[in-house]
């Protein structure tokens, strides 16, 4: 099963939690056991996993991105995101978790995040249930 959800994002840089999105894809799938693939079909955009219980931690790992890969860098890419290209690829276009009796097993403090990095933007998150 393939579902593509529409991802709305509101800043230049953003971590939008979509986990109870990507749940709803999993239990809808009639899955038991098996995978669900995240898929970010962008180039400035990128899937992360990380803790969903503190938002002060997705705040750290876009300042540290920032740092990394800072928008007023000097870069030969002109078109003035080449930032959210290098954030993009630090970061990665997709995740692979296993799905055990119709869930993601996901960890205790863990969620699924859509990382913008060159918004705001309307864009996709592909979620495949095998």
């Amino acid at each position: 099963m393939i579902k593509v959800l529409e991802v709305r994002t509101a800043s230049r840089n953003q971590m939008v939690d979509v986990t109870s999105r990507v749940k709803e894809v999993v239990s809808a799938s009639g899955v038991r056991e098996g995978l669900c693939v995240l898929y970010v079909p962008h180039t400035t955009a990128a899937v992360a996993i990380n803790e969903g219980a503190d938002p002060a931690v997705a705040e750290d790992i876009l300042a540290q991105l920032a740092r990394l890969a800072p928008p007023d860098g000097c870069y030969s890419h002109r078109e003035g995101n080449a930032d959210a290209h290098i954030k993009a690829t630090i970061v990665g276009a997709s995740r692979v978790v296993p799905v055990s009796g119709g869930r993601l097993m996901l960890g205790t403090w863990q969620a699924v995040f859509f990382c913008e990095f060159d918004g705001p933007r309307h864009r996709k998150l592909v979620v495949q249930v095998i």
